[in-house]
């Protein structure tokens, strides 16, 4: 006798609030749209944020590889929060001194570290206002201050 959903011209709201309702069964949805995952978030959301240098940080690899990877501590300047950023490309550390301004994106697997780079979720993508790939192949300066 029934169709197991609710069926007709007066069903609209049944079915939205529904749908809403199950949404937050899928567990990627509930963890992407969850107030306690943005409240974990050191970006608070944001793609970028900007920071100050605190330290520069060499971390061990995980197993099998055997290396130390090149990371900076940063004291983001919207929350005072300090987080770890990788450097990329070879040689880059040496752009990067304490005390400069940088600005940090995402690692690439949302939230996640990425690789053989313990708790690193992080990277660098701008030093004082110039591209750190700008930098890299030589195609700018690092402003003096």
């Amino acid at each position: 006798m029934g169709s197991g959903s609710p069926r007709g011209i007066a069903a609209a709201r049944k079915l939205r609030n529904h749908r809403k309702n199950q949404k937050w069964k899928d567990k990627r949805y509930a963890r992407k749209h969850s107030v306690s995952a943005l409240k974990a978030n050191p970006m608070k959301g944001a793609s970028h944020a900007k920071g100050i240098v605190v330290e520069r940080i060499g971390i061990e690899a995980k197993q099998p590889n055997s290396a130390i990877r090149k990371c900076v501590r940063v004291q983001l300047i919207k929350n005072g929060k300090k987080i770890a950023a990788f450097v990329p490309n070879d040689g880059c550390l040496n752009f990067i001194e304490e005390n400069d301004e940088v600005l940090i994106s995402g690692f690439g697997r949302k939230g996640h570290s990425v690789g053989d780079i313990p708790g690193v979720r992080f990277k660098v993508v701008k030093v004082a206002g110039v591209a750190l790939i700008a930098l890299f192949r030589r195609k700018k300066e690092k402003p003096r201050s």
